[in-house]
């Protein structure tokens, strides 16, 4: 096993060699001690065969285990070369292996995964009895779409691509569901009509599901989604609030259920109108502070730095450079102000921002002046001396 140096969360490479076939993968190991195991399936487009392997799960507390499906340079639906099901047996060998050196149980492990890898969380997760299963928008019925979509994943999976094979393929995971396996799973399955593949590979099978303890079914209804590869890009959002659930021993039961609903072409003229009149930042009712000193473009010495000016009807204002806030002067009656800090500037040039604030919190138009601090200490004329 050899460190994999990504950019986000630490991983650990790996090849589970004890099966008939080499299984590779990535390992992560939990965040402050969960006791909990994430196993991850990948999609056809998956970077390395690696799903979700983007940094989406960085923030996951979860051991997490991304397997690679890719098997004498082709992708297997994690299942088999030439209708041999013992690539299937080496990929759950490195799950059990995984999950015993974690002392975890299948109640401790959720199967995810997106598109083919659904298809796969499904399939092991029904069939091998793990708790949670997550399965985005899957297809049921492998054989039929690989035979007409993928056509070199069909010939490495089949050896021979017949009647009988694509048969034997498409009952893998409906005669699962139909036997009731693993029924007491918490399984969620995510689609959206605007997936093409929707009426074939999803609908005619989720009534099978009648009899499960705690089946879910999110249907994504958005405009945003036009094609099967967005609808789980679309919902990274409340998947990952899942993730983090399921990881902390919470399974929740949400039904079935729709969700979208966005109008993007929804007129907001009253909104805006709204913020507009109740902003924070009302220009046109509080005048923009006057810098009087340093002047622009002067030159003075960091610890001779005073910034003052005028600002009528405010009560203080406030300085910001580089989107710090520097500090604020208090506004006296006659309107002036003043602030200076309590340590030398930096030498170099400054760019510093101030607006005014009134009473009520209202905020003035920004200003902005511009000077420079030498190294030389302080001495006698050069406060006001123009830039060498």
């Amino acid at each position: 096993m050899s460190k994999e140096a990504p950019e986000g969360r630490p991983a650990l490479r790996g090849i589970e060699a004890s099966g008939a076939f080499p299984v590779e993968y990535r390992f992560a190991h939990a965040k402050n001690g969960n006791r909990h195991l994430v196993v991850v399936f990948a999609n056809f487009s998956a970077p390395l065969d690696y799903g979700w392997s983007n940094g989406v799960f960085d923030g996951l507390r979860a051991n997490i285990l991304w397997i690679r499906d890719r098997f004498d340079g082709m992708n297997s639906y994690y299942l088999c070369k030439d209708m041999d099901f013992a690539l299937e047996e080496s990929v759950v060998t490195l799950v059990w292996k995984v999950m015993e050196a974690l002392d975890l149980t299948p109640d401790q492990c959720t199967l995810w995964g997106g598109s083919k890898g659904g298809s796969a969380a499904l399939y092991f997760g029904l069939k091998y009895g793990f708790r949670n299963i997550v399965s985005l928008v899957p297809q049921f019925l492998v054989g039929s779409y690989v035979e007409r979509y993928h056509p070199k994943v069909a010939r490495f999976m089949m050896g021979e691509v017949s009647e009988q094979n694509v048969r034997i393929l498409d009952s893998a995971i409906p005669n699962l569901v139909r036997a009731g396996a693993n029924r007491s799973a918490n399984l969620y399955l995510l689609s959206s009509r605007q997936d093409a593949q929707y009426e074939e590979q999803i609908a005619p099978f989720i009534g099978l599901f009648q009899g499960y303890e705690n089946f879910n079914f999110i249907y994504s209804d958005s405009p945003f989604i036009a094609d099967h590869t967005e609808v789980t890009r679309r919902n990274v959002p409340p998947l990952m609030g899942l993730a983090h659930l399921l990881v902390d021993g919470i399974a929740p039961r949400i039904g079935f259920v729709q969700n979208g609903f966005e109008e993007p072409r929804r007129d907001r003229s009253a909104i805006d109108s709204y913020l507009k009149a109740t902003a924070v930042r009302q220009d046109h009712a509080l005048a923009a502070p006057v810098v009087m000193a340093p002047a622009a473009g002067q030159w003075m010495p960091g610890g001779a730095v005073r910034i003052s000016g005028t600002a009528p009807g405010a009560v203080r204002v406030s300085l910001w450079e580089n989107g710090r806030y520097l500090g604020s002067g208090a506004v006296g009656t006659d309107g002036t102000w003043a602030w200076e800090p309590d340590r030398p500037w930096g030498a170099g040039k400054h760019l510093v921002k101030a607006f005014a604030v009134d009473a009520r919190g209202y905020e003035s138009a920004r200003t902005q002046v511009a000077f420079s601090v030498t190294e030389e200490p302080a001495a006698a004329g050069v406060l006001g001396a123009a830039g060498p």
